[in-house]
């Protein structure tokens, strides 16, 4: 590898960092907001998406500058495939922390449904495995990597009880179907939160590997 190709990709993997801090950081204030019934914190989640957006261009942008001015191989070209793919699901999370603000936003305003307790614990198994991901590219670890994916499995239950609690609550109180929907949607949308992370993880195991487990659990539960 020659010292300008390694000097744009320690570029490229600090860019990456940062893109990763800014997601992060907006689904943590973004659950918090619908916990919290916190318009305020909901809307800077749904202004600071364009700094996000903005990231993901650049990172995009790079990653052909790279690839047109060094054609790299091998193990190299990898890399750089895999940040275009994490760029885009790391962009995905983003858009998604947006539409938990959006709903926040909504919930924050009466009639109010209560807020599950197990959405807490929901959102800490979704950020673990956002970060985990993240650290699993940085150390170069399939195994972690394969952690992460595994972990899926718990917040889908956490997502199933959740949903099946809030409609058990509609049926209920008919008059909070509204807010339980948008809650509803809340929910689903950090279960997808989830499976991004879990798209990252399996695009380290394709860096590290060679080898392609998306679309293929039995590679990684076995």
């Amino acid at each position: 590898m020659s010292k300008h190709l390694q000097k744009d990709l320690e570029h490229l993997h600090r860019s990456l960092l940062k893109l990763a801090g800014y997601v992060e950081d907006a689904v943590i204030s973004a659950t918090a907001a619908l916990r919290n019934h916190d318009p305020d914190t909901a809307q800077s989640v749904i202004d600071g998406d364009n700094d996000i957006d903005r990231l993901e261009n650049e990172i995009q942008d790079e990653c052909l500058k790279i690839l047109a001015l060094h054609q790299p191989v091998a193990i190299d070209l990898r890399r750089i495939s895999v940040v275009l793919m994490i760029t885009t699901d790391l962009e995905r999370i983003g858009d998604l922390a947006v539409g938990i603000a959006e709903r926040a936003a909504v919930l924050a305003r009466p009639p109010h449904v209560p807020i599950p307790d197990q959405i807490e614990a929901m959102t800490d198994r979704t950020l673990r495995m956002v970060r985990a991901s993240l650290d699993a590219f940085v150390s170069g670890d399939p195994m972690a990597a394969a952690r992460v994916i595994r972990a899926d499995d718990e917040v889908d239950r956490d997502n199933d009880d959740i949903i099946r609690d809030l409609v058990a609550e509609m049926k209920q109180s008919p008059e909070l179907v509204e807010p339980a929907l948008s809650l509803f949607s809340a929910v689903r949308h950090l279960e997808r939160i989830a499976d991004h992370a879990t798209n990252i993880a399996e695009d380290v195991i394709y860096l590290v590997n060679g080898e392609i487990v998306r679309h293929h659990p039995e590679a990684i539960r076995a």
